[in-house]
């Protein structure tokens, strides 16, 4: 076949020239990409052999290689795994990161410093491009394991490569940096230099379970060690005690299957021996990527059977709400030929699951405990993702309240738990009182929070869109019902009269007349008007009933394509505002009530307004707030 030459998309042209041009402080990245590449080419071979007898490759030495070329200045990294056929070539890397790319250019475009860029490679699946950083020209020479021709692919960076076919590749993939001119006046930066190619990968590799070899020839001058000589010690952590391991070995391996390049917030050791052994170790990250909460989002940890890599992202191991946990488990006792759907159904993945559940949640707890400004990072980052849980798993239900915290009226800086808010309840106080909304801000500017701020009443403030619902998952919390200030009637007497019991029933008869003829002038857009005891200065607001929807939920419900029925809201007044007072007044001293319609409606509009909603005619509620106005003038 003969070379045929392609063109890079617009996206992928911009993310070379931002790597031809260097924008990361530390080059020695790309070496670590280019290895792990290596290294999971590696461990896809020896699977596919396992699973396949009549797979005809010979796994006896596998292997990673790294070879330099002083005179020549070429740099190469080969293996001889998997390999990639010539389609492959051409999907895997002809298109750079096809799924990520426009969303990998803004946000490294937001990163605030160099190494946050840096860290941005690996997350977003472009590691092999990095090698653009420090070379003019790439070239992979690649044979996939039982096909007979290979392909070779090579490019300048600068909008298109090339693609042919060629008979004398070896099994696996060769990439060959052909590097910039060198800079005598930082050697620092040498990549055909033999001790520095040592120092990365022992910085970035040493866990790597492959052997990292250097090639003989390219030993340094008066080095004449026999043979290749392997770079790593291929110890795999988590099989190594902890005095055995340093910090700075978590971390790279954090790096290596978390694609992060900050170290993590908290390292989770596990071993269970016994009938059935597996060694587990965890990461909890200190950011949240940029797509936790999307569809596509990949999580799993890494599933090893003795030392084999099985899984890249085994989802069966850890339940969705922990879905940010990155890391291995290693088992001893499952089948090499294990699925997806097997792993699903599997008692001991089951079993597993449970233990690292309960692991992580107990590892969050003690940070709670012992560190409150890592655990305010972890809630702060995690917490949303977390209270999925409160709505899927029961039975850790009250692990997941106990490593809860919630922001609250109490204090503006210091989150709650719910076991404190109870602590501090007031004599008589039987609710948990919370509102949900889209910020601090909007909640405690709400009218439903005037009473509770007047009468010194705590209210939890639930901000992230989970709390529509798992609030009415849980109920309660010690015998303690959760209650929404801006659902149901409220009655704040058992904290100090907001009104007696006698005024209450006076204002009743008062306001009797008025209400009903309110709740007949507006029609569908109420399921009732009545006087509020949750006001103290705004005029009026609306709540849902006691068991109804929420407008959030009920848009919650409708972008999820579910169909739900309009919900009728509460129209509550407040008796004592003079705006209230004076409708009423005029409502008894008027016979033709015509001309208090628009004040009714107004009335409406600044209750649904006051809770961020929109009147069901806006135009026409600005021409009742403009006539007003032109009349006051």
């Amino acid at each position: 076949m003969p070379t045929e030459t392609f063109e890079f998309q617009v996206e992928a042209r911009q993310l070379l020239q931002l790597m031809i041009h260097s924008v990361y402080s530390n080059k020695d990245v790309f070496l670590r990409e280019l290895v792990s590449n290596a290294s999971d080419a590696l461990d896809k071979l020896r699977l596919a052999a396992l699973r396949d007898d009549g797979l005809d490759v010979d796994t006896s030495d596998l292997h990673i290689e790294i070879e330099t070329d002083p005179e020549a200045r070429t740099l190469t990294v080969r293996d001889n795994g998997i390999g990639m056929s010539y389609e492959e070539v051409g999907q895997l890397i002809g298109t750079i990161a096809h799924s990520g790319t426009a969303q990998f250019l803004k946000e490294l475009q937001e990163a605030k410093d160099a190494a946050g860029a840096e860290g941005l490679i690996g997350q977003f699946g472009v590691g092999f491009y990095s090698g653009f950083m420090v070379a003019d020209e790439m070239t992979l020479v690649t044979r996939r394991a039982g096909e007979d021709r290979g392909t070779r692919w090579s490019s300048r960076g600068e909008g298109t490569y090339t693609l042919e076919t060629v008979d004398d590749a070896p099994q696996g993939t060769s990439v060959t940096l052909h590097l910039k001119p060198a800079d005598p006046e930082n050697q620092l930066h040498d990549y055909t230099s033999p001790w520095k190619i040592r120092e990365i990968v022992k910085r970035y590799s040493d866990f790597i379970t492959w052997p990292v070899r250097m090639a003989p020839d390219s030993k340094g001058e008066g080095e004449e060690t026999p043979g290749p000589e392997t770079l790593n010690s291929m110890k795999a952590l988590w099989a190594r005690s902890r005095d055995e391991v340093s910090d700075e070995e978590y971390h790279e391996l954090y790096k290596h299957v978390g694609h992060d390049w900050r170290p993590p917030l908290e390292t989770v050791r596990l071993q269970a021996e016994g009938t059935f052994e597996y060694q587990a170790l965890l990461f909890l990250p200190e950011h949240a990527p940029h797509d936790l909460f999307t569809q596509g989002y990949r999580r799993g940890l890494q599933l090893y059977v003795k030392r084999v890599l099985i899984m890249d992202d085994c989802e069966a191991l850890l339940p969705p709400y922990l879905r940010f946990v990155k890391g291995v488990v290693d088992a001893q006792d499952l089948s090499l030929n294990v699925s997806r759907e097997i792993l699903q159904q599997d008692r001991h993945i089951r079993m597993i699951q449970r233990r690292l559940t309960k692991k992580v949640l107990s590892t969050v707890k003690d940070l709670k405990a012992k560190d409150a400004e890592r655990y305010a990072t972890f809630w702060r980052e995690f917490g949303a993702v977390v209270k999925e849980g409160l709505l899927s798993d029961t039975e850790n239900r009250d692990a997941i309240l106990a490593v809860a915290s919630f922001a609250s009226t109490h204090a503006e800086d210091e989150p709650t738990t719910l076991q404190q808010y109870v602590e501090r309840m007031g004599d008589g106080q039987d609710d948990i009182y919370y509102m949900t909304g889209e910020s601090r801000e909007s909640i405690e500017n709400s009218p439903h929070m005037e009473a509770f701020r007047a009468k010194g009443v705590e209210v939890l403030l639930l901000t992230d869109p989970v709390d529509e619902v798992w609030v009415d998952a849980v109920g309660e919390f010690e015998g303690k019902r959760l209650r929404s200030v801006a659902k149901g009637e409220v009655d704040l007497d058992a904290q100090g009269d907001v009104a007696s019991g006698e005024e209450r029933e006076k204002q009743g008869e008062e306001f009797a007349g008025l209400l009903g003829w309110m709740k007949e002038q507006l029609g569908d857009e109420v399921k009732d008007v009545r006087l509020s005891s949750r006001l103290t200065v705004s005029p009026a607001c609306v709540v849902s009933d006691a068991h109804d929807l929420t407008p959030a939920l009920e848009s919650m419900y409708r972008a999820m394509g579910q169909e739900v029925p309009q919900t009728k809201r509460i129209l509550e007044l407040n008796p004592d505002h003079l705006l209230v007072k004076g409708l009423n007044q005029a409502y008894k001293d008027r016979e033709d009530r015509s001309g208090l319609v628009d004040t009714a409606e107004l009335l409406h509009g600044l209750a649904v307004l006051a809770e961020g909603g929109r009147p069901k005619e806006p135009g026409k509620f600005v021409r009742l707030v403009a006539e007003r106005l032109e009349r006051a003038l």
